[in-house]
């Protein structure tokens, strides 16, 4: 039964940019001057070459008004320019050179110094100077809504996720990866930043991902020794009433700095982030349901203990591999309805969804960009390294190849108590 804490939870999409008040928006200084309309083109021209906007691309360089008599005045940018300063002094001597061949007056005015990410914000900007607008050419479920049935969903599998990480006794941060297409999990860990290890000198994580990682979840020990001693916890920027010291994300260096004063007993990987962990999980889980021609002479890999094995295509593929699933092994008969059906191999981790508890860092969103995830689903934000929307907006990112959506679940921090409360220690 889902838990009460998630009825009166609301989902809440993390825009690309942060959001600005709509009449009051960022702005930046700039020189301008009125022009000749038969001269518009060649002086553009000339001053795409030796002064092109790199930062405010967004912004036109002319701006048109109509005056009384139905005249025309064309104004045009010249330069940025630099806050209080109204000398010319720091302008290219080609562009001083323009403005003394074409007898320009240069003043100074404000452009908006954001791109608009909606219509309202782009008609307020060209109050003050004309910019361009482009919405957004893809749509993803759930940024305008989502349904009842839809949302139930999705508290279902946030409450998997905080479950999870309140399953050892200790709060880490967990990841969920689901298919939405057929709300199946995918693969689901925990952090594993630092892990008991009885072999120390072999106990080297497989990067290729061709044998199964030693440590799984439960090997994850307590990071109680994390005391505001060896480690301070700036409470200025933590809205919640816990430091978590646990949750590696919120901290993504604290490794380093307990390594210091650390034994043999444990073992500190830094990339071992729930997330990181669950991409690599899922991989496994590819190369065991679709072992390619190469490996057909190896061992297939055995999946995490929970990790469930039985899912449904995603919502989207690229590149695929097919190959025959042979009907005798259990995890397979639940996927499939015939002995020699032919599947097809998910490219990465493309039109899945993925549930955190905490926001993610920097290194875990830019891994989550590369895996394809379509969407991203968090409860908690991190003040101290979030990459979408706390500190960073990678999912605004123009100059990756991919951007997915990111929704936050907003619950009261008892939730996550009552979830450690009510799984069972063992």
């Amino acid at each position: 039964m889902m838990n009460k804490q998630f009825d009166t939870c609301e989902i809440v999409h993390i825009p690309e940019k942060e959001p600005h008040d709509l009449h009051n928006q960022p702005t930046e200084f700039v020189f301008a001057s009125a022009i000749d309309p038969q001269n518009a083109n060649h002086i553009v021209r000339r001053l795409n070459q030796i002064a092109p906007l790199e930062n405010l691309r967004h912004v036109k360089r002319i701006q048109k008004k109509v005056l009384e008599r139905g005249q025309v005045q064309l104004s045009v940018i010249l330069c940025a320019a630099s806050e209080g300063d109204n000398q010319l002094d720091s302008v290219p001597p080609a562009l001083q050179e323009l403005i003394s061949s074409f007898q320009l007056s240069p003043f100074i005015t404000k452009v908006c110094k954001y791109a608009a990410t909606s219509k309202e914000e782009w008609q307020e900007q060209c109050k003050i100077w004309p910019t361009s607008y482009h919405p957004r050419t893809y749509n993803i479920d759930g940024i305008t809504g989502f349904s009842d049935e839809n949302s139930e969903c999705i508290f279902k599998f946030m409450q998997s996720a905080m479950e999870l990480a309140t399953s050892d006794g200790v709060v880490v941060n967990a990841a969920v990866i689901v298919d939405p297409s057929a709300k199946q999990i995918i693969s689901r860990a925990r952090d594993q930043v630092f892990a008991w290890s009885t072999n120390k000198e072999n106990s080297s994580i497989d990067s290729s991902c061709n044998r199964k990682s030693e440590f799984s979840s439960s090997d994850v020990i307590s990071n109680n020794f994390a005391t505001h001693e060896s480690f301070q916890v700036n409470e200025s920027n933590n809205q919640l009433k816990q430091p978590y010291t646990g949750v590696a994300c919120l901290y993504p260096w604290q490794w380093a700095k307990q390594q210091l004063h650390s034994q043999s007993s444990y073992y500190c990987h830094p990339l071992r982030h729930a997330a990181m962990v669950a991409v690599e999980s899922s991989a496994a889980r590819d190369r065991y349901l679709f072992p390619s021609e190469e490996n057909n002479g190896e061992k297939p890999l055995e999946l995490d203990h929970e990790n469930p094995s039985s899912t449904s295509s995603p919502a989207k593929r690229q590149k695929t591999v097919c190959t025959t699933v042979e009907n005798d092994d259990d995890q397979l008969k639940a996927r499939n309805q015939s002995s020699n059906q032919l599947l097809e191999r998910p490219y990465l981790c493309t039109g899945y969804d993925i549930y955190l508890v905490w926001e993610p860092c920097t290194m875990c969103a830019m891994a989550l960009a590369h895996q394809r995830i379509r969407r991203i689903f968090y409860a908690f934000p991190n003040r101290n390294a979030g990459a979408l929307g706390s500190v960073h907006r990678l999912q605004g990112e123009k100059s990756l190849n991919h951007h997915y959506a990111v929704f936050r679940v907003l619950l009261p921090e008892e939730a996550l108590h009552k979830c450690h409360t009510e799984v069972p220690q063992t």
